[in-house]
């Protein structure tokens, strides 16, 4: 079973901050399953950004933890762009959830990165 985004975005702020990185929910989505973006601002003009894994990523058919992969083809990127993806996801599907990361090492803190 599959933790709620609500509670999943909740625990990855508190895990960034425990690793000394400043992170906020920008964007609120569906409380039970909403899709989750995560933008690691690297403070220089640059991101990288990271959504949801395609389910084709996954070896069991409902698996219990959640994927993430990179949105943008070559990271870092210019903000803009990363700005540009998001706006793009959020007109395609409104319920999504946005987290920034504020880390000049580019650090995501996410288990789990495919592709």
């Amino acid at each position: 079973m599959r933790l709620k985004s609500a509670i999943w975005v909740s625990a990855y702020i508190r895990r960034c901050m425990v690793e000394g990185a400043y992170a906020v929910v920008r964007r609120r989505g569906a409380e039970e399953a909403g899709a989750i973006f995560v933008k690691i601002d690297r403070l220089d003009g640059t991101a990288d950004l990271y959504g949801p894994a395609p389910q084709s990523s996954f070896d069991e058919p409902h698996p219990g933890d959640r994927a993430f992969m990179a949105c943008l083809k070559a990271q870092p990127r210019p903000n803009e762009e990363a700005e540009k993806y998001l706006a793009r996801q959020i007109d395609f599907d409104p319920d999504i959830w946005l987290v920034e990361v504020e880390d000049p090492q580019g650090r995501h803190f996410l288990d789990r990165v495919v592709g």
